[in-house]
C-alpha cells in the first residue's frame, strides 16, 4: 500500500457556509493528521450541492493522497456525499443487504420502523469498504483506488471522532513520521515585534516557528517533524528552548496553559491569597479566577456588581460620597474587599466614570487595581472594547496580565 503523505479535508453542509454550525470537524482532523506526520495543504467547506461537491472532490483527489469528507451521509435528499464520491469514482451505488439488515436492526432495537429514506445509508460502491457506526445510522466509506484514498465520515462530531480513531486510522497506510508542537504564549509585544525578535528562527524549515495574535497575547508555535515521536519531541524541545531564551521575560505560559490558571498558580506558589471586587461585572473576571482556583484556598472570594447594601457591608463609600478620582475609588474598593475577606491581595475592577456606577456608552473604560500591604497599582482597560464576547475576553486578559505581572514583580 502506498504511504499517505498529503491530505485534504472537505466539510460538507450548507449550514457551515451560512454560519449556523461551527466546523469543528476539520480542526480535529487537521490536528490528527499533522500529529501523524501527514501534511494538510487544503481544507474546504462545500454546501449541499452536487456539482460543486463533485468539483471539489475531483480537485482534491488530483492533488492529495487522502481526502477526508465529513457530513452529507444522512438519509435526506440533500445528503449528497455518497452520490458525489460514486460519481468521481465512476461507479453506481447499490444497496448492500448486510448494511440494510444492520440499519433495520438499529431501528428495531429502539422500537421503531426504519423509514425507506434511510435505505440510502446502506449504499456501497465496489471500491468502498463500509465503516461501522454504532453511534448512529450513517456508516462511513473508505474508498481505495489507484493509490488514492477517500474517506467519508459522518457529520456529528461524536460519531466522526470515534469512526476516525477506531475504524479509519487502523486501515490507512499512514507514515511513521510524527510531528511535535510546542506553543509559547507571550505578552508585552505585538505580533510584528515578536516576529522581528524571532527573525533568525522564522526561516527554519524543520523545526518551524510561526507567530499568531491571540486574545491573551502572541502565541509562538515551534513544530518539529521526525521519524518517530520521541525524536520529534526532542527536536522541538531543543529549538523551543532557544526561542524562549530569545523571547526572555515575554513568555507567560506554554501549550494548554490558561491565563487565569497561571495567575492562581503564581499566587499559590507564593502562599498568597486574593479577593476581588468587580463593579463592572461584564468581563467574567471573578468567574474565570474561580474556575481556575477549583475551590482551593487561593481565591478567598469575588464580589460582582454589588448593591448599595453589599457596598456598605464591605465598608465602601455610598454613591453620594464616592471619590471623583477613579484611581482613589479603585484603591478603596480593592482594600475593602481585601480586608473583608482577609486576603493578602485585593483587586478591584471599577468604571472610570466615577459616581454613576455604570458604563458611559461612549467610553466603556474601566480601572483595574491591585493592592497589597498598603501599596496599589492600577491599569486602565477598555475604551469602547467591552462590546462583544471577543472584546470582553481581551479586556479580561488585560486585567489578568496586570495581576500576573504585579504578583511576579512584587510591586503592588
Amino acid at each position: 500500500m502506498t504511504t499517505i503523505h498529503s491530505a485534504e479535508i472537505i466539510s460538507v453542509g450548507t449550514e457551515l457556509l451560512l454560519g449556523e454550525t461551527v466546523d469543528t470537524n476539520s480542526s480535529f482532523l487537521a490536528n490528527e493528521l499533522a500529529n501523524r506526520g501527514v501534511d494538510v495543504y487544503w481544507s474546504q467547506r462545500v454546501g449541499d450541492n452536487f456539482p460543486r461537491l463533485v468539483a471539489a472532490l475531483q480537485a482534491a483527489t488530483g492533488r492529495s493522497d487522502l481526502v477526508l469528507l465529513t457530513g452529507g451521509l444522512g438519509p435526506t435528499a440533500d445528503d449528497l456525499t455518497r452520490e458525489a464520491v460514486a460519481a468521481v469514482m465512476g461507479e453506481e451505488p447499490q444497496v448492500d443487504e448486510g448494511l440494510a439488515r444492520d440499519l433495520r436492526s438499529w431501528f428495531a432495537g429502539r422500537g421503531r420502523t426504519m423509514p425507506e429514506g434511510n435505505l440510502k445509508q446502506a449504499w456501497l460502491i465496489g471500491s468502498a469498504v463500509s465503516l461501522p457506526n454504532p453511534l448512529g445510522t450513517a456508516p462511513g466509506w473508505l474508498v481505495t483506488k489507484a493509490g488514492k484514498y477517500i474517506v467519508a465520515l459522518p457529520g456529528p462530531p461524536h460519531e466522526m471522532t470515534r469512526m476516525w480513531g477506531e475504524e479509519v486510522v487502523p486501515r490507512l497506510p499512514l507514515p511513521q513520521s510524527r510531528l511535535f508542537r510546542i506553543i509559547l504564549k507571550t505578552h508585552g509585544q505585538g505580533e510584528s515585534a515578536i516576529a522581528q525578535l524571532l527573525a533568525p528562527f522564522l526561516h527554519s524549515s524543520n523545526p518551524t516557528v510561526a507567530t499568531y495574535a491571540k486574545d491573551d497575547g502572541v502565541h509562538v508555535r515551534v513544530a518539529a517533524k521526525a521519524a518517530g515521536a520521541a525524536s520529534a519531541r526532542q527536536s522541538a524541545e531543543g529549538f523551543a528552548r532557544q526561542v524562549e531564551e530569545r523571547l526572555g521575560g515575554l513568555v507567560w505560559g506554554r501549550d494548554d496553559a490558561e491565563l487565569a490558571g497561571v495567575v492562581i498558580d503564581q499566587l499559590a506558589t507564593r502562599n498568597m491569597t486574593l479577593a476581588i471586587a468587580d463593579e463592572a461585572g461584564v468581563l467574567g473576571l471573578g468567574e474565570a479566577l474561580a474556575a481556575a482556583a477549583r475551590g482551593g484556598s487561593v481565591l478567598r472570594g469575588a464580589v460582582v456588581a454589588w448593591s448599595p447594601n453589599t457596598a456598605a457591608a464591605l465598608g465602601l463609600p455610598p454613591p453620594s460620597t464616592r471619590p471623583a478620582l477613579a484611581t482613589e475609588y479603585g484603591t478603596q474598593v480593592a482594600k475593602a474587599v481585601q480586608q473583608a475577606l482577609a486576603a493578602s491581595l485585593g483587586a478591584s475592577l471599577v468604571w472610570t466614570n466615577a459616581g454613576t456606577g455604570r458604563s458611559d456608552a461612549a467610553n466603556d473604560e474601566m480601572l483595574f487595581t491591585v493592592t497589597q500591604a498598603g501599596k496599589a497599582s492600577s491599569v486602565r482597560i477598555g475604551g469602547g472594547g467591552t462590546r462583544g464576547v471577543a472584546g470582553r475576553v481581551k479586556l479580561r486578559n488585560e486585567a489578568l496580565h496586570h495581576l500576573r505581572s504585579s504578583v511576579m514583580a512584587g510591586d503592588v
